[in-house]
Formats: structure tokens, C-alpha cells, sequence
């Protein structure tokens, strides 16, 4: 009885080591499997199109975390007729995102209203916001539109570009008809 009980305590405690022994070995392939699976994967990129006044507009890939600045870089930077003080060069980038590098006005250095009200005759459009170059404390002064709508319509501007028609002030969020009503008379392009 002693030899049984001997031999049943050895075949457990050669199945205890092995069964030990076994874990141990596959633990390691795992993780030396799960290694290599990470250095393998590509980093994330994005799709931009940057056009409008730079030296060579284009589709670009950047890192995930780009900003604006680095697909205006990788285009060969602005050209000196940019009014690159109309763009936020801090924004992140976002896939298929299009950046649109804007033209300083003729005659205006800064990138504000058009022409002075002595060389222009009355009733013409200098007292018209410039939709496509106005600030957000230009905009707000249009009726209807409050901090949170001129916000609205800059970065409307950024991610989609110039504004083509004064009818395209519809499509950003929160314009509704009767807001444009009011105040499609009061703008320019």
C-alpha cells in the first residue's frame, strides 16, 4: 500500500511541475508574440488638402496629431501674398480635412475690410462685411449673429474653405432662412 501511495504521489507531483513548467513556457511565447504584433502596426496618418496661397498646394499625409502649420510646412510654407493671420496655424488636423491658405486683399496689407470710404462712392459696399476675411468681432456686429454664430462661421471657413456665394452662408449650423434674410444685404464676398 506504502508503493501505491508512492507512485500516485510521484505521478502528481511530476503532472504539478510539468503542468508548471508548460504555463511558464506558453506565458512567454504570448508575450513575445504580443510584442511583436505592436512594432508591427503603422502609425496613424491623415489625409489633407491644402490649396490657396502656398508654394505648392496639394494632398499631403501627416501624423495623426498635425496641425495646420505642418501641412502648410510640407507645402513648402505660404507665399508672401498669404494672409496667413486669417488662418489658426494651432488647429489640429483632421482626416480629409481641406486647408485653404487666404490672399491678402489688393491694397490691404492686414486682411480687413476692403478699400478706405474717401476713395469710395456712396452707397457703395464698404459698410459690407466681408464674410471670407472678417473677424469674429466683425461678424458679430451683423444682425442675428452673436459670438457663438461668428465662431461658427470662421470655422465653417477653415474646414471648407472660401465661401463662393453669399447663399453659402445657409449651410452653417444654426443659420437658419430667417436669420439670412436679415442679414444677406449687410455682407460680401
Amino acid at each position: 500500500m506504502y508503493k501505491r501511495s508512492m507512485a500516485v504521489f510521484l505521478v502528481l507531483a511530476i503532472l504539478i511541475i510539468g503542468g508548471s513548467l508548460y504555463g511558464y513556457y506558453e506565458k512567454d511565447k504570448v508575450i513575445t508574440l504580443d510584442a511583436v504584433a505592436k512594432e508591427d502596426l503603422p502609425a496613424a496618418e491623415i489625409t489633407v488638402y491644402v490649396s490657396g496661397a502656398v508654394n505648392k498646394p496639394g494632398v499631403v499625409t501627416l501624423p495623426e496629431k498635425a496641425r495646420v502649420v505642418d501641412a502648410v510646412n510640407l507645402c513648402g510654407g505660404v507665399l508672401a501674398s498669404a494672409d496667413a493671420g486669417k488662418i489658426n496655424m494651432a488647429q489640429a488636423l483632421k482626416d480629409g480635412m481641406q486647408v485653404v491658405v487666404p490672399e491678402k486683399l489688393a491694397g490691404n496689407s492686414s486682411g480687413n475690410e476692403g478699400q478706405s470710404k474717401a476713395a469710395t462712392p456712396a452707397g457703395s459696399s464698404s459698410n459690407l462685411i466681408n464674410i471670407n476675411t472678417a473677424d469674429a468681432k466683425e461678424l458679430d456686429r451683423l444682425p442675428g449673429v452673436g459670438p457663438a454664430m461668428a465662431q461658427r462661421i470662421i470655422e465653417y471657413r477653415i474646414t471648407s474653405g472660401a465661401f463662393q456665394a453669399i447663399e453659402d452662408l445657409k449651410k452653417v449650423h444654426g443659420m437658419g432662412a430667417t436669420k439670412f434674410e436679415k442679414l444677406k444685404d449687410k455682407v460680401s464676398l
